[in-house]
């Protein structure tokens, strides 16, 4: 995969919920499979495993009760995947169907999230996936309509998603105050920017970090919705797939920057924190 361009796509990437209903190209169809094919382990070492479904010419039913409730028209066909159970998998798995859907935004087609509007024992039929493994979301892709349906827009609002919150309210240095307008014109100034764009299951934006004493560690916590993952549609721990989300954004863009690091797990002992907060990894 060429990681060059990907703050681009960060900024680029949105949900979108309305597609032509066009199937794939054949040259994207193979494509996408060779960016499937390439992407599976994690930051923690946990391998998920990744399968296009698509329409045929001339057979746009096949895709029709995959049960999306309506929250997505014509896609061309779904990305989905699936995972063992084990420590971190979930984060893991956040973090590798980002950067599967970063690559596909850089190939001009549109991607949605779908992190518990789907019947997982439909995907998990047609994508041929065992019942044990556990599927914690999907993604629907296409080619972009040229208007957005009453649907999306009503969705949209609803969840916020053209809102994000502030750099403020996300970000902190090691005494759990807010970071000059200095760093934010600093290169990695640009990659919590990334983090603050980045996807997130009903625009929760769950993640925070804490810049470390010597300015170039972040530590990544988790702060979570109370009550979001007892909503009726949300099945799996979908704050945990977003941190994976922020950890694939926060690596990519460094690296894009030039910035060496790579994560690690070892809580700090010498930031200020929130009790509420739960400490996820962190950027050495």
């Amino acid at each position: 995969m060429n990681e060059s361009g990907l703050i681009e796509m960060m900024k680029k990437r949105y949900s979108c919920r309305s597609y032509t209903g066009e199937p794939l190209s054949a040259s994207d169809r193979k494509r996408l499979t060779e960016l499937i094919n390439q992407s599976d382990t994690g930051p923690f070492g946990n391998r998920s495993v990744f399968k296009l479904i698509t329409s045929e010419p001339g057979d746009s039913e096949s895709l029709k009760g995959l049960g999306t409730y309506g929250f997505i028209r014509n896609p061309a066909g779904f990305i989905i995947g699936s995972v063992n159970e084990s420590p971190m998998y979930l984060e893991d798995f956040g973090y590798c169907m980002e950067r599967i859907i970063l690559f596909v935004t850089g190939i001009g087609l549109g991607t949605c999230w779908l992190g518990g509007t789907f019947k997982k024992s439909r995907f998990a039929e047609k994508a041929s996936i065992a019942k044990n493994v556990e599927i914690p979301a999907v993604a629907a892709i296409g080619y972009i309509a040229a208007k957005r349906t009453i649907t999306e827009k009503l969705i949209r609002a609803g969840a916020g998603s053209d809102k994000r919150k502030s750099v403020h309210e996300l970000f902190f240095s090691h005494e759990l105050k807010e970071l000059d307008s200095a760093f934010y014109s600093s290169p990695y100034g640009t990659v919590l920017e990334m983090v603050r764009v980045a996807p997130s299951g009903s625009n929760r934006q769950a993640w925070r970090i804490v810049r470390g004493r010597s300015g170039q560690d972040f530590h990544l916590f988790m702060e979570r919705t109370k009550k979001y993952n007892s909503i009726r549609f949300v099945k799996s721990d979908t704050h945990r797939v977003d941190m994976g989300i922020a950890m694939c954004h926060f690596e990519l863009a460094a690296k894009e920057l030039g910035l060496k690091g790579s994560w690690i797990k070892k809580k700090p002992q010498d930031i200020n924190t929130l009790a509420a907060w739960e400490y996820i990894a962190s950027w050495n």
